[in-house]
This record gives C-alpha cells, sequence and structure tokens, in this order.
C-alpha cells in the first residue's frame, strides 16, 4: 500500500517510512507522527491528531485536464416530528420552554429508566414515507450510535442504522432557470432512507465566562432523517428541494418545518470531480438552517474544493460548518466513519412492526397497531397536486400557482377572496401577489398577520368591479385597508370621495384645462408619438384624485388631441 504524508506529499514505502514522517497503524488507522530536528542538539515529536483514512481519503493530485469540475450534492435532512411528546418519553415539546424544564428521567439517562416509544412519530414516519413515494419496511429495528457530546446524556443515540422504517423513495421539486417563472424544470432525487431517531440536547456556550452551559429540553425530541441521495449539482438546486419538502411536511402535519426554531435542519454533503471520473472526497457541512444559507453554503464548498484541487492540494474528509456572516465554510472536527460510532442493536427495544389491511392481527387492539393503508387514506392534498388545481379550477398561470402554494396561507387567501368576488381570478391574483404580497414581504409579515382580511380584499375588488371606482382609486383605498383604521372599503370610499366620477362634462372640463396649460404635449401627440397622452391621462386623474376611469379619460383626451 501507498501512503502519501499531508507535509512532504511524497509517497511512502509499504513499511510506512517517508523522509520526514514516520507512518504507523494503530486500531484499523493510520497515525502521521513528524520528527523535528534544531541544530542536531534535540527533536520534538508531534503526532497529528487528524486520522487518515485509506480508502475513504485517496489523495488527489493536480489536474491538467481542462474540463469542468462538477458539484455533487447529498443532504440528511432532520426534521423534527410534529408531536406533543418526545420519541420514547412523555416529556413535553415546546420550542423556547425554560432550560431544562422539559426532562424526563429517561432523557436525562438516570440508570434504570427505559425507552417507550411514541405511536405518533411511528405514524408520521409512516405518513411522510408514503408521501415521499417511499417502501415502508413492514419490520425495522433500533440500534444505539455512540458518540460523546455534553448534550448527550446517554452517550449514545437511538436511531435506525440496520433497518430503517423506510426505503427508496424520490422527491420531485421544481427548480427555475436564471430566476424565471416562466422557465421552470422538473427535478426528482432519490430518497435513499427515512429513520426514526432522537435528537440531542443543546449546548450554550457562555464565552464571557468561557463556560458551557447545557439544555437538555430537546433531548430525546423525535426526528425523521431523511437521507437523499447525492443527485444535485449546486445549491440552488439543494436549496430548492429543501423548500418542497418543507411544504410536503407542513401540509402533512408531521413536521411544523420552522427552520428558524430548528425543526428542519440540513446537513449538506459536498464533492467535486470532473466528469467521467470517480466522485471525490466529500466534506460536510452540518447544521445549517436556512435554505438562503444552504444555496450559499454548498456553493462556496464547491468553489473551495475546486480552487484546493486546481492547486494541488486534497481534500480532506472532515465535518465542517457554515458561517453566514462571512459566507464561508470551517473546519469543525474529522468526519467519523462507522467504527468510530460502534453501531450495536439496541437492546431495550423489540423489532417495530407495522401493518397493512392484509397483514393486521384479527383481535389486535387498534391503538397498538399502526396500519399503513389506514394512514395512506388520510394523506392530504400535496403540493404538487394544489399546484395543479389551482392552475386547472381557476385559470391561472403555473408560475401563480407556485406562488401561492409556495406562501404559507397564501392559497387559503387566494380561495377565500374568489369564493366572495365576481372578478376574474387572475385579477385577484394581481391584487393578492403583486400588492398584498410585497407589502407583506417590505414589512415582514407573513398571510395570517396580514391587516387586509379576505373579505375585506374581496369588497374592494367587487366595488372597482361594479364600477363604483376607478383602478387608481382602488389602490388609495388598498393602502388605507392597509393602515388598518377599522374601516370598510365601502366607508373608505364615501369618507375619501373616491367615487368614480359619471358626469361626462366636468371630465370634458378637466381635459380641456389639463390640454390648454401642456401645449407642448399636444404638439409632440399630434406629431405621432403616442406615448405622450399617457402623460396627459395623468395629470387628469391627480386633479380628480384618480376618481376617472382611465379608459373615458383616454377617449376624450384622443378627441381632442387628434
Amino acid at each position: 500500500m501507498v501512503l502519501h504524508c499531508p507535509w512532504t506529499m511524497m509517497a511512502a514505502s509499504s513499511a510506512g517510512v517517508c523522509t520526514a514522517c514516520t507512518i504507523f497503524r494503530l486500531s484499523g488507522r493510520y497515525w502521521f507522527s513528524r520528527t523535528l530536528s534544531y541544530n542536531n542538539n534535540f527533536s520534538i515529536r508531534n503526532v497529528q491528531t487528524t486520522t487518515l483514512h485509506c480508502q475513504s481519503q485517496p489523495q488527489t493530485k493536480r489536474k491538467t485536464d481542462p474540463r469542468k469540475w462538477v458539484g455533487v450534492v447529498g443532504l440528511e435532512i432532520h426534521a423534527q416530528i410534529h408531536s406533543n411528546a418526545k420519541l420514547f418519553s412523555e416529556s413535553g415539546v415546546h420550542f423556547a420552554a425554560p432550560p431544562n424544564s422539559l426532562v424526563s428521567y429517561f432523557d436525562a439517562s438516570l440508570p434504570g429508566t427505559l425507552p417507550v416509544l411514541n405511536r405518533r412519530c411511528v405514524e408520521a414516519a409512516v405518513m411522510t414515507s408514503l408521501a415521499l413515494n417511499c417502501t415502508i419496511n413492514k419490520k425495522s429495528l433500533f440500534d444505539r450510535k455512540h458518540y460523546f457530546y455534553a448534550d448527550l446524556p446517554a452517550g449514545y443515540q437511538i436511531t435506525q442504522q440496520r433497518l430503517p422504517i423506510a426505503v427508496a423513495g424520490s422527491l420531485t421539486y421544481n427548480l427555475l432557470v436564471r430566476q424565471k417563472w416562466n422557465q421552470v424544470v422538473t427535478k426528482t432525487i432519490r430518497i435513499k432512507q427515512i429513520q426514526l431517531e432522537q435528537d440531542s440536547g443543546k449546548s450554550l456556550h457562555d464565552d464571557t465566562r468561557s463556560q458551557t452551559l447545557i439544555d437538555l429540553n430537546r433531548a430525546g425530541v423525535g426526528l425523521m432523517e431523511v437521507v437523499m441521495e447525492p443527485d444535485m449539482c449546486c445549491g440552488e438546486e439543494a436549496a430548492a428541494a429543501v423548500r418542497e419538502l418543507q411544504l410536503i411536511l407542513q401540509a402533512l402535519g408531521t413536521c411544523q418545518g420552522n427552520m428558524a426554531e430548528g425543526q428542519l435542519r440540513v446537513d449538506a454533503n459536498v464533492s467535486v470531480h470532473q466528469p467521467g471520473e470517480p466522485l471525490g472526497v466529500r466534506t460536510e457541512v452540518k447544521n445549517i438552517n436556512s435554505a438562503r444559507f444552504l444555496a450559499r453554503a454548498i456553493d462556496y464548498e464547491i468553489q473551495r474544493q475546486t480552487d484546493v484541487l486546481e492547486s494541488g492540494g486534497w481534500i480532506l474528509n472532515e465535518t465542517r460548518s457554515f458561517d453566514y456572516k462571512s459566507g464561508r465554510t470551517t473546519p469543525m472536527r474529522d468526519k467519523e466513519g462507522l467504527q468510530d460510532y460502534r453501531f450495536m442493536p439496541e437492546p431495550n427495544l423489540p423489532p417495530l412492526i407495522v401493518y397493512d389491511n392484509k397483514t393486521v392481527p384479527a383481535h389486535a387492539d387498534p391503538q397498538q397497531v399502526v396500519n399503513i393503508d389506514q394512514i395512506r387514506e388520510r394523506l392530504p392534498e400535496l403540493p404538487n397536486v394544489r399546484r395543479s388545481r389551482l392552475v386547472e379550477q381557476y385559470g391561472i398561470l403555473p408560475e401563480h400557482s407556485f406562488t401561492l402554494v409556495n406562501e404559507d396561507g397564501l392559497m387559503e387567501y387566494f380561495v377565500s377572496v374568489a369564493r366572495e368576488t365576481k372578478a376574474e381570478p387572475r385579477k385577484i391574483i394581481g391584487w393578492i401577489i403583486k400588492d398584498l404580497l410585497g407589502l407583506l414581504k417590505q414589512h415582514s409579515l407573513n398571510v395570517s398577520q396580514s391587516p387586509i382580511s379576505p373579505m375585506s380584499m374581496a369588497e374592494l375588488l367587487n366595488l372597482l368591479e361594479a364600477g363604483t371606482v376607478s383602478s387608481s382609486a382602488a389602490k388609495q383605498v388598498f393602502q388605507e385597508l392597509w393602515k388598518g383604521a377599522g374601516s370598510s372599503a365601502s366607508q373608505i370610499v364615501q369618507k375619501l370621495d373616491l367615487g368614480l366620477l359619471q358626469d361626462r362634462s366636468t371630465l370634458e372640463q378637466i381635459c380641456r384645462t389639463v390640454i390648454d396649460s401642456h401645449q407642448e404635449e399636444v404638439r409632440a401627440i399630434r406629431g405621432g408619438n403616442k406615448k405622450v397622452l399617457n402623460k396627459l391621462i395623468g395629470l387628469v386623474q391627480r386633479e380628480l384624485k384618480g376618481r376617472a376611469d382611465p379608459v373615458q379619460v383616454k377617449t376624450i383626451l384622443e378627441e381632442k388631441t387628434l
């Protein structure tokens, strides 16, 4: 076997010796030891603690091939199960509860405590697996995964490494081409497996006092780990896939998907290689809690690895973290292997058995049985089905259906308005997406916090449809509704005298006044520049505070200027 020295990049012999380093083997790993000499008087022996896995960490030399480097991305997504209790204990699950206020004896790993599986978590995992087109394993097993963190009291995590609850699924998502909704590409990612496991506690680092505080409220909370195959090539694809998964989980009710509260956390496995060559050595970027940060972290890591390889270096199989302020990834620790975790069967839990209608025991207690077919019948309408239904039922554009479904609560808002107004769906879309959603984002509000209710929006659109107000006056009413003064659209129209001007003679008189005072624009219109007419329409509307019908104003101005 030929090993490479990380300091000199010189190949060692099979005996494990090079000119600068000694390579020796402990417990199946190769360690490097380097001796530095000074004036032949003494030597300092420095043992490098980074381990080198000979198979998983091949050394990559400088590439002279001009072909482009390609990124390869796989995701491991930890979704916190929406449940009132933890996975193996009756402790409650509440975000931002007082530290260590939701910790049972089992969560604290006191001697003699035993796990009791939460049925709700199993049903959530089965429902999620069905929605992601997975094959459900009717028999799955629990394992212990050992690692030693201060916020993991037992020294191991109960997970499903050998035989998870579901395998071989897929996730279909849509990707914008150059951020254009009219250029949408549909992609599919293979899902390797979905497994149930415990969450760890939380370490809170106090740099001022140089101490670390432990909060075990999160310890033992049920997680679904969704392991995706490396079918993505960039951060944009990964972010789009995570957003789609988030929508599916929220539609199912199996996970609330609030990434800011840590309910959905993503680990990204990133490598680069050149087409036609084996996949490169991967790094793992841990615990990313934002789709936008995920895209930035992956794109940075792809560029970093490309730069390292092009400069003649090699990539270490390591775990890294993403600093959103600097936009960089930084090393955390070596990447553990299977032998580090010392997986073993969980002795305190029997195999997890789920059934379907054909295999359920005849006299089984329904409260003690998880039935796959019954859960399948309860599956709600998923996001891709919702989008198709909106396009078919309301005749809206596909890109608008994406916006309605992707924004939490916006589809329900649209349907409520459409039910109460006679306006065409496409007109409703314009008001909701351009006007309402624009203001909501500007003020960092979600749809449920909108000052304008669906009923108020429908009333405004009915006034516009009936010709009671002009489109410009409707915009003014909309702004008043946003202020939340408590008045209805009709009351605002009456109070501000925004009703549509019906007297044609008055309208003609104001148009004549505008024309007489803007003779230069009139000459331009008569010279063939029709666009100048829009300026005169705007001046008339300003005089009337938006109360005139723009179509009628345009007709009168054309009659008097041409």
